[in-house]
């Protein structure tokens, strides 16, 4: 007799994580990923924490560029520009930062915020662990990983 219930298979689960792979569905990544319950498994072309800027996390959080207005020269004071949340955007983007936790400014996350996407930094291990409970919960939610190993030295 089964006592332990089945994962659910058709969602993207982060299923183990050691100091150079993450390991979704069974499969080892030895690269920064982003990914969602549903869909595919893609390659994050980050590094370090470092090395995230703007675009990246537009890119994990399935933001569309925000429209360029001809006009905006006009405007008093100068309006930032507010990336277009998209159907499949997440209500909350988990950030994987290594080994430890690495906070990322507030300029860089405040696009998001303001676009509705709510942004938690926290390490790899901690943000697997959450998207996990997040995605069994049916929750929108999108992780971005970055392995624990020498990568992040």
């Amino acid at each position: 007799m089964k006592l332990h219930s089945d994962p659910a298979t058709s969602l993207n689960t982060v299923t183990a994580y050691g100091d150079d792979y993450i390991e979704i569905n069974q499969v080892r990544y030895t690269h920064a990923v982003v990914f969602g319950p549903e869909g595919e498994i893609v390659q994050w072309p980050v590094s370090r924490p470092e090395d995230i800027a703007a675009p990246h996390l537009r890119q994990a959080a399935r933001l569309a560029d925000p429209a360029a207005d001809p006009l905006a020269f006009l405007d008093e004071p100068e309006q930032d520009a507010v990336p277009r949340r998209s159907p499949d955007s997440p209500e909350v983007l988990l950030i994987g930062t290594g080994m430890r936790q690495r906070l990322l400014s507030h300029a860089l996350l405040w696009p998001l915020l303001r676009a509705g996407v709510g942004v938690e930094v926290m390490g790899t291990q901690a943000a697997a662990r959450t998207y996990n409970i997040l995605m069994a919960e049916g929750r929108r939610v999108v992780v971005a990983l970055l392995p624990t190993g020498d990568l992040q030295a």
